[in-house]
């Protein structure tokens, strides 16, 4: 039987995903979380095969969680399961050890191939994806976004959305001056001066 925990902050698509793997024989959801705390909780106390996980979670984000799920347990796999298109995340979660990347409009016989390959010890990655990777390695002229934190990077496509300081605190359960401080930050690193300049490039480089 393969124990699978889910991460994400909607009930509504828990009980979705919970839906299609317990339909299958050899699947059983074992344990919830709607965030990174609770996930690690859950992980310690029930342990699992694999961890289905989105990245836009409240308070630690997926990114940092993975990471430090991989720390914790090295070999565990992790399955990004997102809404973000693979052209804004795939390729940074997989360099930091995720063992596969899918998005949330994926049908339903998508995500249950995706956990078997997984737990079977390889990586589950489109075709698309994978060209990603081999050009990203091939290219010594990283793109400046890709000299960004996780936590850069994650506020960098939320400016650019248009999501103002206050909206992204609150959905990242941080200060509105931490925010600042990250935007500061993001703004000296892709030496641009205002939002309008970090919009345009996102757009260019299709990160939102």
């Amino acid at each position: 039987m393969i124990k699978i925990i889910i991460v994400d902050d909607h009930p509504v698509v828990r009980r979705g995903l919970a839906k299609i793997i317990d339909e299958e024989p050899d699947m059983k959801v074992v344990g919830e979380a709607e965030n990174a705390l609770t996930a690690f909780q859950i992980i310690r106390r029930t342990g699992c095969d694999v961890v289905v996980l989105d990245i836009a979670l409240p308070g630690m984000s997926g990114l940092d969680a993975m990471k430090q799920l991989k720390h914790e347990y090295e070999k565990l796999p992790v399955l990004i399961l997102s809404v973000y298109p693979e052209e804004q995340y795939a390729v940074r979660v997989i360099k930091a050890g995720a063992s596969g990347y899918l998005t949330k409009d994926s049908a339903p016989e998508e995500l249950v191939k995706a956990l078997r390959r997984v737990v079977s010890g390889r990586k589950y990655i489109s075709a698309s994806l994978a060209e990603r990777l081999a050009d990203d390695l091939e290219t010594s002229d990283k793109p400046p976004h890709e000299n960004l934190s996780d936590r850069e990077y994650q506020i960098l496509c939320m400016i650019a959305k248009g999501e103002s300081l206050k909206g992204i605190a609150d959905e990242l359960c941080i200060s509105e001056k931490t925010v600042s401080t990250y935007r500061g930050r993001v703004l000296e690193k892709m030496k641009m001066s205002a939002n309008a300049d970090l919009t345009r490039y996102a757009i260019d480089h299709h990160l939102v």
